[in-house]
């Protein structure tokens, strides 16, 4: 039997709708996100004068995940397009993106920000003539690490 005192603030959000800001671009209205991490490397490390048989582990370098944008292709959006023929050799335009999950009513449920992003790959899925499926872009971006807001 089910709950009847539970709330509606109680169940999962939905992470299905994500609202992408990438400045002097602007919003891109997004399916799927990914690379939302950091992780470390560990140094290993015993000292000479110490008495346990066992390294001791530090942190080391920060390890930074690229970005995965996955979004609906409208046929007259072309500033994505714009902003990737910006990247060339030696010169990137790097961007501040602000990336929202938001909840079915379109409200803000959870922040983050990555710094000194850049436009590393673009991938266009492959067209089917069967069913009502809508073409998909991959923009994958790196950048100088995510930190929640």
């Amino acid at each position: 039997m089910a709950d009847t005192n539970t709330s509606q603030s109680t169940w999962p959000v939905s992470g299905l709708y994500f609202s992408v800001e990438i400045s002097n671009v602007g919003v891109i209205d997004c399916r799927a996100v990914s690379g939302l991490e950091t992780e470390f490397d560990a140094i290993e490390y015993r000292a000479g004068d110490s008495f346990e048989f066992a390294k001791n582990k530090q942190p080391a370098l920060r390890k930074i995940s690229d970005i995965t944008l996955k979004e609906g292709r409208f046929v007259s959006d072309k500033k994505i397009w714009d902003y990737i023929g910006k990247v060339k050799m030696n010169t990137i335009q790097r961007e501040t993106v602000t990336i929202k999950l938001l909840d079915e009513s379109g409200n803000i449920v959870q922040s983050w920000q990555a710094v000194n992003a850049w436009t590393k790959k673009m991938q266009v899925e492959g067209f089917k003539p069967e069913g009502n499926i809508v073409a998909m872009e991959m923009l994958t971006l790196a950048h100088d690490g995510v930190k929640p807001l």
